[in-house]
Formats: structure tokens, sequence, C-alpha cells
């Protein structure tokens, strides 16, 4: 009797099925409390039923109608054929989820944080090869230098006078057909590369307020209670291996979630106290000799390195040779120091891992920029004003060498850092044991790689495709590593705010300073005479004036050159709209303040 009752109300649900419409329908099997399978069922059952009800209709459709609906049934399974397929390329999906339930919160946050930047690099490759390379080539001139190989390491040689670089680019209005559509190639990367700004400013803008209000102001975020236990389970889940990953994704869930509820607070004495603020002093002390020692280092190398490149060599290899010290100098500061930054964390015996962290990136960053701005310093008032005939090419393959052998570099740091130390901890000296994965170092190397690419971006255009690759290898290499060579923190902890801290310590100061770095180069710098877009103007931005001036004689452009006077040249309009924005800034922070309020009473009430 239960068994045909149980039939009677799924026929009964097929049959109400049938007479909804293909979103209603497909809202309702996902809402059902089944498995997969049992959907599945459902579905191929209404499916069924469907086309037993067209066939007794067919007669009285037209034949087109008949094409028409099956031409949107095949659309319709081609399209989720398609998304299927998009679903597999997706090959960091399941690595991801592996790395939360084996290491937790903490490391994964490092993966989606490259993953992010990989995405990222990959929109900035697509705008400029599209608006600006791809133009380029119908204009192009044949390339007579010989190719050797060593370009690939020095970025110098052959690539000279290829896209790679500003040098190449010309200055000229580009139109294949006579009295036809032209491209003006001098608007074209000077509007590509600012609107490109723009558009990054607003994601990563949107980005920190996404993270921020998921991991800051959404209670769920800081919920560890039962509900964590009895109300997280997908029931959906029905394959062996995916049931014990979700199994260990759980667990490690409720571990770190019990760590801050039992959150130890040790209290020192007098003396412990004055002693840990003594040794916090010196390993900041010797943090920061350290950092500048390496500026001062790099600027006196960046400037010899000049003199030789301007002198030249008496063969190429020696030149070649020359054009790689200051890129190993730096990626070996890079590389080096940061070990010193996390020895010295070890001393400090910070209470959590968060402290820890959070003080190692700091000191990293400030090494890491510090570097970056000395040689801004150099490429903008050094080599911007030096005899070379063309310094933006200069800077672009000063830039090439730098990605390139950081790129090198990161990956010798995951055999040295981590093979060698398994090695030595697993045979050698056994009380080493494992090491643990440096999430502070790892971070800082990419911020440091995209803050490269984001300022070369203007003297080699095609540089966020390099940095796409070499995000692509380095996530698979990092992954390997971490499995093979990495164990699990000891002490296991929440990082819910993780992913906010990178997006802002890419925002601030990586990105606003490259936009310091551009700001200058554009306005202020002349361009070289005899290469790229602009040669022959007292600045970039001059072409802009120049175009303005053209649009004023004609009719129908005169909203462009209003906008330009009064919008975007008028220090009042920008003056009215910060204020706009600072009183919305003001009005959603006293909406945050009172969700806090109302969050605290609730929780009081739950608890009561």
């Amino acid at each position: 009797f239960c068994f045909l009752h149980g039939f009677d109300a799924e026929e009964g649900l097929v049959g109400r099925l049938v007479y909804m419409s293909t979103k209603e329908r497909i809202k309702k099997i996902q809402r059902m409390p089944e498995t997969m399978r049992k959907k599945r069922e459902i579905r191929n059952k209404v499916l069924k039923e469907i086309s037993k009800k067209s066939r007794h209709r067919g007669a009285q459709l037209s034949c087109c109608t008949q094409c028409l609906q099956g031409a949107a049934v095949s659309f319709r399974r081609f399209g989720n054929t398609l998304s299927e397929y998009f679903n597999q390329l997706r090959v960091w999906h399941k690595t991801l989820k592996i790395i939360g339930a084996e290491f937790g919160t903490s490391v994964l946050s490092y993966f989606v944080f490259l993953k992010w930047l990989l995405n990222f690099n990959i929109f900035s490759f697509l705008i400029n090869f599209s608006f600006i390379t791809i133009p380029q080539f119908l204009a192009a001139e044949p390339n007579n230098l010989s190719f050797t190989g060593l370009e690939l390491i020095t970025g110098a040689g052959y690539f000279q006078k290829t896209v790679l670089y500003y040098g190449f680019y010309t200055n000229a209005t580009i139109s294949k057909i006579e009295n036809g559509a032209s491209y003006n190639m001098q608007l074209a990367y000077f509007f590509t590369v600012g609107i490109y700004f723009v558009i990054c400013f607003l994601i990563l803008l949107f980005s920190m307020a996404k993270f921020f209000s998921r991991n800051f102001i959404n209670p769920q975020a800081f919920s560890v209670n039962a509900s964590k236990l009895l109300c997280t389970w997908d029931f959906n889940i029905t394959n062996e291996k995916a049931v014990k990953l979700k199994q260990k994704n759980l667990h490690t869930q409720i571990k770190e979630g019990l760590t801050e509820v039992n959150k130890e607070v040790l209290n020192f004495s007098v003396m412990e106290r004055l002693l840990r603020i003594g040794i916090h002093l010196i390993a900041w002390v010797a943090s920061l000799g350290t950092a500048v020692a390496a500026c001062t280092g790099v600027y006196f190398l960046s400037i010899n390195n000049l003199k030789l490149f301007m002198e030249g060599h008496r063969n190429d290899l020696e030149r070649q040779t020359s054009m790689l010290v200051l890129p190993v100098t730096v990626s070996l500061l890079n590389t080096l120091i940061p070990f010193l930054f996390s020895w010295l964390g070890h001393l400090e015996k910070f209470q959590t891992p968060g402290q820890h962290i959070y003080v190692t990136i700091t000191r990293n960053i400030i090494l890491k920029m510090s570097i970056v701005g000395i040689l801004c310093y150099y490429w903008l008032n050094i080599v911007a004003t030096s005899e070379s005939q063309c310094w933006e090419t200069l800077v672009g393959q000063d830039i090439y060498r730098l990605v390139l052998v950081d790129f090198i570099f990161c990956l010798l740091g995951s055999f040295f850092g981590e093979f060698l130390r398994r090695i030595i901890g697993t045979k050698v000296c056994v009380s080493l044991g494992l090491p643990e994965f440096d999430i502070g170092r790892n971070v800082l190397d990419l911020i440091y790689a995209q803050t490269l690419t984001w300022i070369g971006i203007l003297f080699s255009p095609l540089l966020p495709g390099i940095q796409m690759i070499a995000f692509f290898i380095v996530f698979f290499v990092k992954k390997v590593s971490l499995m093979r060579n990495c164990q699990p923190p000891h002490k296991v902890w929440r990082t819910a705010q993780m992913m906010t801290s990178f997006i802002f310590l890419l925002f601030c100061p990586s990105f606003l300073g490259v936009l310091s770095v551009i700001g200058v180069t554009v306005w202020r710098l002349k361009p070289s005479e005899e290469c790229g877009p602009f040669r022959g103007l007292s600045s970039m931005y001059a072409a802009v004036t120049a175009w303005i001036q053209t649009l004023e004689s004609y009719t129908a452009s005169k909203w462009v050159v209003w906008i330009y006077h009064n919008l975007i040249t008028s220090e009042l309009f920008f003056f009215i709209l910060s204020s706009f924005v600072l009183i919305v800034i003001y009005l959603y922070w006293q909406i945050i303040q009172g969700r806090k309020t109302m969050i605290e009473r609730l929780r009081k009430q739950i608890t009561n």
C-alpha cells in the first residue's frame, strides 16, 4: 500500500511539473529534498511526458513551429553540454577543495588569491591584445634581427622589433582602405591603458567591498555553534570520494572554529612583557635595517648597470650577461631576506599564527615596495633622461627581465625552501620534521609580481600574457610542492579576513603606487623622439590635447569637447564628486554601525 501511495504521489508530481514553465520546473526539481539520482529520474519522466504530449499536438502544429521547437531544444542541449565542458576545464576547482580539506583555510586563501590574479591577468592580456597589438600587426614592418634564443631570458635583441615593447608601435593612423575608417594608434594606446586602469580600480574596489561584507559584516562568517555540525552536510553527495573530501573539509572547519572559541589568553609577568617588547624591537630594527641596506645596494647597482649598458661591451654575450645582473640581484634579495623575516617571526613567538603571518607580510611589503620604489625612481629620473634612443623600450626590457627572473626564483624557492627542507627534515635531522607552507612570503611574491606587471603595461603591452603563463605554472608547482613536501599548520586557525587583507595590500600600496608612476610618466616625462606612438610630443597626454583641438572644428563633436573642458579638466567637478563620495561613505558607515548593533542584540536574544 505504501509503495502504491508513493508511486501515485510521484505520478501526480510529474503531472504537475509537465504544466509548469521551464524555469519554474527547474527550480521545483532543484528544491526537492532528494538525491541527484532521484532528481534526474523525475526530470527524465517529465521530459518523456512533455515529448508524448507534443507528439499528440504535432499533427495540429505547422512544420515551421516544429522546426523552431526542435532547434530550441537542440540549442538548449548544446548549451548544457558546453557548460559541462567548461566546468571540466576549471582544473583548479577540485584542487582548491582538496587543499581546503587537507591544510585549512589559511593555506587555501593563498591559492584562491593566486587564481584571482590569474583571471585578472587573462582579462588584462585580452584587452591589450585586442585594442593595441592586433591593429599594430596591420602596420608592422618586417623584423630583420636574428633570433638566437638568449632573447627569451634577456628580452633584448630580436624582441626589440616586435609588439612586445612600446618602441615598436607606430604613431601613424592605420587605415587599410582608402577613404575608409582609420585607427589612431596614439589615442588607442592612451585610452586602452587608461580605461584598463580605471577598470582595475573598480574591480579592486568592488572585490574589497565584497570580501569585507562577507568576512567582517556578515554574522554567518563568525557563527561557530551546533549548526556547523548539524546543518552543513549536503545530502546530494553520493560519490565516495566526494563524501570523504566533504568530511575532511567539515572536520577542518570545526577544528578552526573550536580553536577560535577556545583561544587562550596568556598572562605574562612584567619582566616577560619587557623581554617580549625588547625582542620585537630588535626584530623590527633588524628588518628595517636589512630593507634599507637592500634598497641602497639596488640603487647603486642600477646606476652602475646603466653605465655599463650605455658604454657597450666587446661582445654580445658579455652585453647580455650584464643585463641580467640587476634582476638576478633584486630577485636574490627578494628571495633570501623573507627567509630572515620568517626566522625573526619564529624567534618572537607570537601568540597566534595570524599575528605571525600579518607581521611577516608587513615586513615583506616594506622590503618589496621599497625596492620597487627605488627601481621606479631609477627608471623615471635616470633612464628617462639618459642618451638612449628609446628609453621606454629600455624600461620595458628591465621589467621583462625582472618578471622572468622573479618567476624562476619562485620555482627555485619551492625546490630549495620546501623540497630540500623536506629531505633534511625526514632524512638528516628528523627532529625538524616537514616544513609548513609560508603564506606571508608566498603572498608577497604574488603582489610583487603583479606590481611589476602593472608598471610594465605601458612599456610592454603584452606583459600580462607572460605573467598569466607564469601564474598558471606557479599554481600547479605550488600545489604539487604543498601536497608532497609540506604538512598542515600545527596550530589550526580560521582566516575569514585573509582574502580581504590580500586584496587591500594589492590595492594599497601596490596599485595606488603604480597609478602615481603611470601618472608621472604620462603627464611629466617627454617621450623618445625616434620610437613609440608618442614620438615627437612633449608628453603622452599631449596626444589627447591635440585630439580635442581637432574635435573643436566639428559641430557634431562639441559634446565631447564640453565634457573634456567642464568635467575631466575641471577641479570644481572633482571637488563636488569627492564630496558626494565622502557623504555616501559616511552614510554607509552609519548603516554598518547600525547593523552591527542589531547583530549584537540578535545574538543576545539567541543566547537568552
